[in-house]
């Protein structure tokens, strides 16, 4: 069970025999105050008189009396069911007793619970008519302060509103924390320095427990006000590894601590009484922690998400955790998908799409009949409309699947009963059947589904959980018959969720829990629509005046279950799968995926040849530098053997460098503004250049000469591609042409003729532009910062991201086309969705980012300081910092084989580098 961790498990262990008492006896929304040692006394003054030797626990709603001896029950004796209390003698009978009898606290009361008893977990028993109980306090002087506490928080208890009990309960405890504070003797440290201390509640499941927090220059501390279940609970700084601020009670007051990277269950769970106080201490931990990746967001485990780098279930942990979800919170507990439909077949056939739920539509729209009726009951209801009376998460949800392995939090939730036997968890298939069905069942999973632990499958426990009406009792629960066991059927449940027909579909499932179709007209159209009170800001409690309405709201919110934080508002990217590539696809997007024949050799050759490049990319060496220019190098280009090397420049020229003799070969000046891109067509015959006078120009490598003049901008051409006889320019006059050019039948002898196919026109000047690797979609980057991508297909906008907060200075799709990355003046690297425009990653560096090569995981950047940096996307840093050029690097080049890289630079130089494999 993932709120119970292994320590815990181990801990709970070894006290077990010593310790029945839990803060589960306690009722929701009620605190254990304080302990004395005391006997229960039987039979007081008869000859039968014998002492039960235990524990009186002061509460603030019940007094409790735990035995040492675990054959005798736990007694728990409701406050606001007390007639009389007082010290025993008092007032009349016994009077001349009085003296001898002043250590003992008398109770009288109406009702009365067992539990525990042979230290067994089952409902409680009661006992109801009045009783009087005597316990007798080791130490006799504390008596008279114990019945004066019991006495205040009775009348507490007997307050007619809700709220009101709630507020007079709350002004004891604040008035007790505030005549105490942390225990400096408990410092692991003399030499520690205090940072700050407060008041706060450590959160587990179902109950809190109020106390002081403190944090020091190393460590964290929590100490219990009633030093339960330790007296200090302690967390060394240098062990955290995440922290989240959380949502308590629909009350920004909660911070979650980890001390792991991947663990669904943290260390500590804090709930402060003021946001501030909250914040404070999130700053402290957060300035302390070196390892503390503060913008772990959602966008980034995306990126690893979508390129293969975490399993479906490692991202949707992450999600819950990023959505407010935890395993200490019921309300909030991380919810799972349904996967599977089909609970009957003997075997499970993950080929066969039918197997599988459709994870496009909530729970309560799988079932046409059942929705046809909610969506009739939803049109005639008055505003605020929902479709659904229950929700797919819920604290009883949540129990109702771990009963067998959580029994003492079931009946904490229920009042000391399980539930009835035939709406236990009985059976995989009539619970999901319950779900398709039921007219009010429409709840989804939990993580344990998908885990290790078959535990909350099995009554390892021996619990009497009831008989059911057919006579059977209640025990494991029952499998569907393609589950041989229930480590089988984890097992099978982990396959059917890291499934392809899961990784092709999961993002639909995100869109509805986590994402855009989570509120408002997505929502409706998705058929998702739950109660108002369920929503992230449906309700503000502090606008709420009336003590007893804002409790029972808040009551009724927590019990009801709650809707996780939105986290995504446009459509959540799918994952990248190799299905996708076999799939018969029509868009122009998709179509950019498709396989060439042939050549299936030569392309394994060529994608070892990368992995290996990049696999070792962060070891590159400087090779060899020739200053071939009088001012910054703006293009390179090469020959396909690799033998010349074509350069552009703000000095105007183009350059043919020779890398075999080393020798500048050509210079070239077609006019004297300066030169921005330039390639080299199919054949390496001819050099396109673009130039800040507006025009493009074709250069014949074979005649020496200038070969062609394209005039079709009215400001300077920023940068040029090809592709199939295609021309595509972008300038600074706010667009972005696509030319059709028919190449010369001789170089040389005839001109190209140009038609204008399309004009992809932008609102300011565009500085940089990218095609795919099938030419069927274009970005650009704009002067003031905005990315967009079009489809060439039909030369149409697909999406506009403004992004960086200066020029975009370079933009590249992915190899696979999924993404777009962008670099900025402002040093930022993005990541773009393709498919659905989403920004999913962002990192920044402290100077611009001028150009790039990336092959969709790291990239090799070029930065104003001149040096090289190795990104590692999906680890979110920089893995190597390379020195090269003595001014910003201008322009990178890389040939296919990722394996041949060159520079260009402000200081007028092309470095060649070399790869140390």
């Amino acid at each position: 069970m993932a709120f119970i961790r292994k320590k815990q498990q181990e801990q709970q262990l070894q006290l077990y025999s010593k310790e029945r008492f839990s803060l589960l006896l306690l009722n929701l929304e009620e605190y254990y105050f304080e302990q004395h040692r005391a006997n229960h006394i039987l039979h007081k003054g008869s000859h039968h008189e014998r002492k039960i030797r235990g524990s009186l626990k002061i509460c603030s709603k019940s007094a409790i009396f735990e035995p040492d001896a675990i054959s005798q029950p736990i007694i728990k004796i409701p406050l606001r069911d007390c007639i009389k209390i007082g010290k025993h003698g008092e007032n009349g009978a016994n009077r001349h007793f009085t003296k001898a009898k002043s250590g003992s606290i008398s109770l009288i009361f109406s009702q009365v619970y067992f539990i525990k008893e042979h230290n067994i977990v089952a409902p409680y028993k009661i006992e109801r008519g009045k009783m009087e109980y005597v316990f007798e306090l080791d130490v006799p002087g504390k008596v008279e302060d114990v019945v004066e506490t019991l006495l205040q928080l009775h009348r507490a208890s007997c307050l007619d509103k809700l709220g009101d009990q709630t507020a007079m309960i709350t002004a004891i405890l604040q008035s007790r924390l505030a005549r105490t504070s942390f225990d400096k003797n408990r410092f692991q440290n003399i030499s520690e320095k205090l940072h700050m201390e407060c008041k706060a509640e450590m959160v587990t499941p179902l109950v809190t427990n109020p106390g002081h927090v403190c944090i020091t220059d190393t460590n964290l501390y929590f100490q219990p006000l009633n030093g339960y279940p330790k007296p200090v609970v302690q967390i060394t700084l240098q062990d955290v590894r995440r922290i989240y601020k959380r949502r308590h009670g629909l009350l920004p007051l909660g911070l979650e601590v980890f001390c792991t990277e991947d663990d669904l269950c943290s260390d500590i769970y804090l709930k402060f009484y003021e946001p501030q106080d909250r914040d404070d201490l999130y700053f402290y931990i957060a300035t302390y922690l070196e390892h503390h990746v503060a913008e772990h967001t959602a966008e980034s485990y995306m990126l690893q998400w979508q390129r293969g780098h975490l399993s479906n279930y490692q991202y949707l942990l992450h999600l819950n955790n990023l959505a407010d979800r935890s395993c200490n919170d019921l309300s909030q507990y991380p919810v799972f998908p349904w996967i599977i439909h089909d609970y009957s077949s003997s075997e499970l056939d993950l080929s066969n799409p039918g197997t599988f739920r459709d994870l496009s539509k909530p729970v309560g729209a799988l079932n046409k009949e059942r929705l046809e009726r909610l969506l009739t009951r939803y049109q005639e209801m008055p505003e605020p409309k929902f479709m659904y009376g229950s929700h797919y998460s819920s604290p009883g949800y949540v129990l109702f699947y771990l009963v067998r392995i959580a029994p003492e939090y079931m009946l904490c939730l229920q009042n000391g009963r399980f539930d009835n036997a035939d709406r236990m968890f009985n059976s995989i298939a009539e619970t999901w059947k319950n779900c398709l069905d039921g007219a009010t069942d429409f709840k989804e999973l939990i993580p344990e589904f998908y885990g290790d632990d078959v535990s909350f499958l099995v009554n390892s426990l021996k619990l009497d959980l009831g008989k059911r009406q057919g006579g059977q009792m209640v025990d494991d629960v029952e499998l569907p018959p393609w589950a041989s066991s229930p480590e089988d059927f984890l097992q099978k449940s982990k396959d059917a969720l890291e499934s392809n027909y899961v990784s092709e579909h999961l993002h639909e499932w995100i869109d509805l829990i986590f994402g855009y179709k989570q509120k408002g007209s997505g929502a409706v159209g998705a058929h998702n629509v739950f109660h108002p009170l369920t929503y992230e800001g449906g309700v503000d409690l502090n606008s709420i005046q009336d003590p007893d309405e804002k409790v029972a709201m808040l009551t009724q919110i927590l019990e009801f279950g709650q809707t996780p934080k939105q986290l995504f508002v446009t459509p959540h990217p799918r994952r990248i799968t190799p299905k996708f590539k076999s799939l018969s696809q029509t868009s122009s997007y998709n179509a950019s995926m498709a396989d060439s024949p042939g050549e299936e050799s030569f392309e394994d050759l060529t994608e070892e040849s990368k992995t290996l490049a990049w696999n070792n990319i962060t070891k590159l060496q400087l090779h060899e530098h020739y200053k071939i220019h009088k001012e910054a190098v703006t293009g390179i280009t090469v020959s396909r053997n690799g033998s010349s090397v074509f350069t552009t420049s703000q000095d105007s020229t183009l350059k043919m460098f020779s890398k075999e003799s080393k020798m500048l070969q050509r210079s070239i000046s077609f006019s004297n503004m300066a030169l921005s891109s330039c390639l080299l067509l199919p054949g390496d015959a001819t050099v396109i250049t673009s130039s800040w006078d507006n025009n493009v120009y074709f250069y014949s490598i074979a005649f020496g000469r200038r070969q062609d003049t394209l005039m079709g901008h009215d400001d300077a051409v920023s940068k040029i591609c090809w592709h199939d006889n295609r021309l595509y320019s972008a300038s600074w006059d706010s667009t972005v042409k696509v030319w059709s050019g028919v190449p010369a039948e001789m170089p040389g002898t005839k001109r190209h003729h140009f038609d204008l196919l399309a004009e992809l026109e932008h609102d300011v000047s565009v500085d940089t532009i990218s095609l795919n690797p099938a030419s069927t979609l274009l970005v650009s980057g704009t002067k003031e910062g905005t990315v967009n991508i079009w489809d060439l297909t039909t030369a149409t906008l697909m999406h506009q991201i403004p992004c960086h907060s200066g020029i975009v200075c370079d933009t590249a799709f992915s190899p696979d086309s999924r993404h777009v990355l962008s670099t900025g003046a402002d040093g930022c690297l993005n990541v773009i969705d393709v498919q659905t425009g989403m920004l999913i990653s962002s990192m920044t560096s402290d100077e611009p980012q001028r150009c790039f090569v990336w092959d969709g995981n790291s990239v090799l950047s070029g930065s104003q300081s001149g040096e090289l940096l190795v990104w590692d996307l999906l680890g979110a840093k920089i893995s190597e910092r390379i020195q090269g050029h003595t001014g910003a690097v201008t322009c990178i080049w890389m040939n296919e084989q990722c394996s041949s890289i060159i520079t260009g630079g402000e200081d007028r130089q092309i470095i060649f580098w070399k790869l140390q494999y």
